[in-house]
């Protein structure tokens, strides 16, 4: 299978070209028609297994193809649980966006609130954000949450061993309950799949 049998549209397989690639991974070949399908999906892969672009591909294609209600709210939400994995997703959704014109934004603490209140202030589609900042922006209303078409748990098995389940459940409740949900975990734990009931509708599940 290669990238062109997906049914990505051609700006994004330019992007994907640009970057060298033409095969898929095993965990990009099998998130990524579920993703389109509009599926809920459950993905157990490791770092280093493409998953990043197993989820970024499908969400560039189902936000780029369909209008947008607001360009003032973010249309997909990925929560990750460090800094350095917020700005990996978001750098990956500008390198394979790059043909498209999408705005995607990223916000983590430990810097300064004032370009995050800009980036969010001047409208995004995608937005990559660690849950505490997350919830400082949201507390000082400078995101809403109303318009999240797509969600994404980056690293969920991670996120609730920091400790973020709290954090989490208050982002969800400010979400739309009609929204496809993409979870990805090193492992399904047992709190993975509690978490998982509560949040999915019907999800597929892939393992790499």
């Amino acid at each position: 299978m290669l990238f062109t049998d997906l049914g990505l549209r051609a700006e994004i397989l330019r992007a994907i070209a640009d970057q060298g690639y033409d095969t898929p991974t095993p965990i990009q070949a099998q998130a990524i028609p579920a993703v389109l399908a509009g599926r809920d999906l459950m993905a157990a892969a490791q770092t280093g297994t493409g998953k990043t672009a197993g989820f970024t591909l499908p969400i560039l294609q189902l936000i780029s193809s369909r209008p947008a209600a607001s360009h003032a709210r973010p249309r997909v939400l990925v929560l990750t649980p460090t800094r350095e994995l917020a700005a990996q997703v978001e750098e990956s959704v500008r390198t394979y966006g790059r043909h498209l014109s999408l705005k995607s934004a990223v916000i983590f603490g430990g810097v300064g609130m004032s370009p995050q209140i800009k980036a969010l202030k001047s409208g995004v589609d995608i937005l990559v954000a660690t849950p505490g900042r997350l919830l400082d922006h949201l507390g000082q209303r400078n995101a809403d949450l109303s318009g999240v078409e797509i969600l994404v748990l980056d690293e969920a098995d991670r996120m609730l061993d920091m400790g973020f389940l709290p954090d989490m459940r208050k982002l969800f409740a400010l979400i739309p309950k009609s929204r496809q949900t993409l979870l990805f975990s090193a492992t399904f734990s047992e709190e993975i799949r509690t978490l998982a009931a509560t949040l999915m509708h019907n999800p597929q599940s892939v393992e790499v």
